[in-house]
């Protein structure tokens, strides 16, 4: 990773450290780079970097060797935006987003690492959270390890996900918020359960249509915990339907019924506002067709 600056005409005199903190670099990065990477202030190597200072006009330039045990793959990418600090994809079903131990093929992870290698990239994956194999939707990648820092705070992801749902039944509030701690289920490696023991859970919903007896909710989980949405749903009695762990299966779709559609964060460089989305796949909405016919609102209303 090689990341480089020049300091502007009017920058006062100060520490190279302080310099790439206003960057957004984090403490992290700083003591990676003092320890593993190599600094250059106007071509010359720094070798006590804590003591190297910046003026107006210098040219700085920070690498730090990244490593990545991820075997790139030339598989399909449905690219929703890239700029030189993000990459926002649409995954498909079952595509893992990262090599299980024994499935090392097929993953985002290497889809996305192919990409770069064949952009001249040498970039390594860095996605900011995951989605389950059968969940579709938009991941956030970002493309160095200090972009991912900013995009980070002490209370999680600094960008507001929103995923579409079906679940079983009508819900009896329109919108609502589930708060709900959970943990992982004792005796079990996947499944994940509410209980008062748990780490702090929080979900919110709005009910978009109703059907006879299933629902399409939007979905904004305020935090990041493993199978969060589909334990919130199924502790209310109303599972997602095709969820075979947490609820139950679907003639209508053999995957749980959900899709990450829509990411809105303010921009770590620029610091606009970005709003990405992403229509749901086919068997999603072959599933609202079946259940909600004509009452299937238009994507463009969801996405507004």
């Amino acid at each position: 990773m090689i990341l480089e600056y020049i300091l502007t005409d009017d920058a006062p005199e100060q520490p190279v450290k302080n310099f790439l903190r206003h960057q957004g670099l984090s403490s992290h990065f700083w003591k990676r780079m003092k320890f593993q990477g190599t600094l250059t202030i106007n071509g010359v190597k720094i070798e006590r970097a804590a003591l190297a200072s910046v003026r107006a006009g210098d040219r700085v330039r920070c690498e730090i060797p990244e490593h990545s045990p991820v075997k790139p793959e030339a598989l399909p990418l449905d690219i929703r935006y890239e700029d030189d600090a993000l990459l926002i994809v649409n995954k498909p079903a079952p595509m893992l987003v990262h090599p299980l131990a024994k499935e090392q093929t097929g993953t985002l992870a290497g889809a996305v690492t192919y990409y770069y290698r064949s952009k001249g990239e040498p970039l390594i994956f860095h996605p900011m959270h995951r989605l389950d194999r059968n969940t579709t939707g938009l991941v956030l990648i970002a493309k160095l390890p200090h972009i991912q820092a900013m995009l980070t705070s002490s209370d999680g992801l600094l960008a507001h996900r929103s995923y579409l749902a079906v679940v079983r039944g009508r819900l009896p509030k329109p919108e609502g918020t589930i708060s709900a701690p959970i943990r992982r289920k004792p005796g079990s490696l996947i499944e994940q359960e509410v209980h008062e023991d748990g780490k702090p859970a929080i979900t919110e919903y709005r009910v978009l249509r109703e059907g006879q007896d299933a629902s399409l909710l939007e979905l904004r989980p305020q935090t990041g915990r493993t199978h969060q949405l589909r334990v919130h749903l199924a502790f209310l009695g109303h599972p997602l339907l095709g969820d075979d762990l947490y609820g139950e299966k679907s003639d209508a779709i053999n995957r749980q019924s959900l899709h990450a559609y829509r990411i809105d964060l303010t921009h770590p460089v620029s610091r606009t506002h970005l709003c990405v989305s992403a229509p749901p796949p086919e068997d999603f909405l072959h599933l609202l067709r079946v259940l909600l016919g004509d009452m299937l609102p238009p994507w463009s209303t969801i996405d507004a």
